[in-house]
């Protein structure tokens, strides 16, 4: 069974920045695509940043200069280092992932991931 918890999550003022982390245990399969994505709450959940097996990024227009995407293979561990934080980036934020290598070569932020975290809390003032 795929386990996957976030941590990192915080309140910051605008322009700081935070790092997100996902300790993922449980799978088995060396291919796969492993994501970020946000939710705030009535509006619908939002695909962030990607990640494939092979290092492969892809990033949402809203978050492309400002969010990296990063993994530690060995730690089994996914980042996502938030830096120039904006009000508009406050949510819910889930780690998420989906194994095989179907999905590792069509990985991207479009991707309905199989596997969630529980999600951790960014609030950012202005």
């Amino acid at each position: 069974q795929v386990q996957m918890v976030e941590s990192g999550g915080a309140s910051v003022q605008a322009g700081g920045s935070l790092r997100l982390s996902c300790a993922v245990s449980g799978y088995t399969d060396s291919k796969y695509c492993m994501a970020w994505l946000r939710q705030v709450p009535g509006k619908e959940r939002e695909g962030i940043a990607s990640i494939n097996n092979d290092g492969t990024a892809t990033y949402a227009d809203s978050v492309k200069g400002r969010f990296t995407i990063s993994q530690d293979s060995a730690k089994n561990i996914l980042d996502l280092q938030m830096n120039d934080l904006k009000p508009e980036d406050t949510a819910i934020y889930y780690c998420a992932a989906t194994y095989g290598r179907f999905w590792s070569i069509r990985c991207g932020i479009s991707l309905s991931p199989t596997y969630w975290g529980q999600g951790t809390q960014v609030t950012v003032s202005s």
